[in-house]
């Protein structure tokens, strides 16, 4: 699948790693490992309702820990799925008579524009779930044969052989347990599953909560050659985990994605691949906050989602948007307003008007600041709050434009344009 265009950032002055992130899964502010190199997995999107601000969110959030590392001098590889193949696609195709494959092109295409706009790194992987089949096929093969994995019947006439993890087997077959990555409560667990894609009453099923690793074939549904587990469609959870495996190492460093993803997504895809090899699916878990809309969570099904295409048909330049995502910070639940996206605007303005003031604009203090800001569990706040005390300064200084001529040393440092470009995404 292609991804998107966006522009590497300009090579920054090497920054040092003292970064410590939020591990949900041992629930501590850490560094995620001692690192020659950097992976990171995030979650992408299920193609619909795209792209609203919650997505928006995750995505800026992750892009922000890219750039991070990149500052770092550290080589990164970055994996993004796009689930163009599951219930809530298809339900959707079907309620609004679209073909479920022009569906999730269409608003897949309007996710990359939008991630561009946004000024989003691209992905080096960006991978379909039907582009990916065979790897699905391939893990849960792997373990029906070391038995978490088992078949279970038909039920109301439908077809034998739907195939489920085994959350026992598993848990005593290897290091994983049942909550050591959500770390959601058994209560909460049991009451979350039903509405992201759980079927904790489906008989035949050894617990409650074991997930769909291959569904087989329905009538009207997409299909395809699962070889022993017969014809029918990959699960959720199993098609991060297979993917991560192919294109990452094990572990790899951060697997990210929203805080609803917890549990069960990244619960489920850590432990199919623990259960495969052996090895944690990473080093780290990283999930960002719900943005809320009216003092409710912005979701498809409460039908408030505000649109990043729906701002930029509106005329809110893409840079706004972003400011205001990183006006909050990664973990927080927040709500966007519109008081949020105007006091972006002006904020935007005053740093282009402190530009204005001197051509070029030694930004070598400048990113030192904001980066040890983000070295604290990605404060963004605090990181525009540097940009903030900069425009300041430079605004003090005088209201008539000057320009000098760049010394041999300005050629080794980078502007205020560039720092805040590469390291903040934010294009002024």
């Amino acid at each position: 699948m292609e991804s998107w265009n966006t522009a590497l950032p300009a090579r920054l002055p090497v920054q040092p790693d003292r970064l410590k992130l939020y591990d949900t899964a041992s629930q501590s502010v850490r560094h995620p490992g001692n690192l020659a190199e950097a992976s990171l997995y995030v979650c992408g999107i299920t193609p619909y309702d795209a792209t609203h601000l919650g997505h928006a969110n995750t995505y800026v959030t992750f892009d922000l820990l890219g750039r991070y590392w990149r500052a770092c001098g550290l080589p990164v590889t970055y994996v993004q799925n796009v689930t163009d193949v599951d219930d809530p696609l298809l339900e959707r195709a079907t309620a609004t008579g679209v073909d479920w494959r022009d569906l999730a092109a269409d608003q897949t295409e309007l996710f990359r524009s939008d991630m561009e706009a946004l000024n989003v790194l691209a992905p080096d992987h960006f991978v379909g779930a039907t582009e990916t089949v065979d790897w699905v096929v391939e893990s849960v093969e792997a373990l029906v044969a070391n038995g978490t994995a088992y078949a279970v019947p038909g039920e109301d006439g439908g077809p034998d052989g739907d195939i489920y993890f085994s959350i026992d087997a598993a848990e005593a077959a290897t290091h994983w347990t049942l909550g050591s990555v959500g770390r959601l409560s058994a209560e909460d667990m049991a009451a979350v599953f039903p509405d992201r894609g759980g079927d904790p009453d489906r008989p035949g099923k050894r617990h409650p909560l074991d997930p769909l690793l291959w569904r087989v074939a329905r009538p009207g549904e997409p299909t395809w050659d699962g070889r022993s587990l017969g014809t029918g469609r990959p699960g959720w959870h199993i098609e991060c985990s297979a993917i991560a495996r192919r294109l990452l190492p094990a572990p790899f460093t951060v697997q990210g994605g929203g805080s609803d993803l917890r549990f069960p997504h990244h619960e489920f895809s850590a432990a199919h691949a623990t259960a495969a090899d052996g090895q944690p699916l990473a080093q780290a878990f990283v999930h960002a906050g719900m943005v809320g809309l009216d003092g409710e969570k912005m979701s498809k099904s409460l039908g408030n989602l505000v649109l990043v295409s729906r701002l930029r048909s509106q005329g809110i330049e893409p840079v706004a948007i972003r400011t205001a995502l990183l006006a909050n910070h990664y973990r927080n639940d927040w709500e966007w307003t519109q008081d949020l996206l105007n006091r972006s605007v002006d904020r935007v303005a005053r740093w282009r008007s402190a530009l204005e003031l001197e051509e070029p604009s030694d930004g070598s203090t400048l990113l030192a600041a904001a980066h040890r800001a983000l070295s604290h569990d990605l404060d963004a706040p605090s990181a525009l709050v540097e940009v903030d005390r900069w425009a300041d300064e430079a605004l003090a200084r005088g209201t008539a434009r000057r320009t000098r001529t760049p010394s041999e040393t300005d050629r080794d440092r980078p502007d205020v344009r560039t720092a805040v470009s590469g390291l903040l995404g934010l294009n002024l």
